[in-house]
């Protein structure tokens, strides 16, 4: 592991820039494949991860499980860095992790409202289906515990357009929600898009 990748790792954003300045590489991988962005992203160390940010570093940079920093600030709510990645105009809103999901999906999945906001006005597809064959709308609903989260997530995507894809058994997002019991997430999806 690189003097960077450690600097990263502890948040040390000083460090970060000493040794940018000084020609560290600053994609270099570790021995998993990620860079000292990543790192950083996976630690929540916002200022280091700025700090590479702000010097270019490679925000769509693949580790050995097809992780990024973008998809993983996405998935994993890393709000600000998140919001730094974007404002770069070089994430790849179409890139997906090894489920074949965007950022968007496990964003809603892990009920991390404001990143699904975030990812959303990016432009993410609100309808991509992962290699489970669900959209964000269906993991919204199966994967969570139907409370004010996840209602409010579901809430987003609708109003976002997100479409009643079925999963690959034929049952929608709507159909879950009643199975479940969920009755306010029945009652939004139902509803359809908020007018504006």
């Amino acid at each position: 592991m690189s003097s960077l990748h450690e600097a990263a790792r502890s948040g040390d954003a000083g460090a970060v820039r000493d040794l940018l300045r000084g020609g560290a590489a600053m994609d270099v991988r570790d021995g998993d494949g990620r860079t000292p962005l990543l790192v950083a992203t996976r630690a929540n160390q916002v200022a280091a991860a700025l700090a590479l940010i702000d010097a270019g570093a490679d925000v769509n940079a693949k580790d050995d499980i097809s992780d990024t920093p973008y998809l993983y600030a996405g998935a994993e709510g890393r709000i600000d860095i998140l919001e730094g990645i974007l404002a770069t105009g070089k994430a790849n809103l179409k890139d997906t992790n090894r489920y074949g999901g965007t950022a968007l999906i496990p964003a809603a999945e892990k009920g991390h409202p404001e990143a699904v906001r975030m990812l959303l006005a990016a432009g993410v597809d609100v309808d991509h289906i992962n290699k489970l064959g669900w959209t964000a709308l269906i993991e919204a609903v199966i994967l969570s515990d139907g409370g004010p989260v996840h209602q409010e997530i579901v809430g987003l995507l609708i109003d976002a357009g997100a479409s009643d894809i079925p999963d690959s058994d034929g049952v929608t997002s709507l159909q879950h929600a009643r199975q479940r019991g969920f009755a306010e997430m029945v009652r939004r999806i139902e509803a359809g898009p908020a007018v504006k």
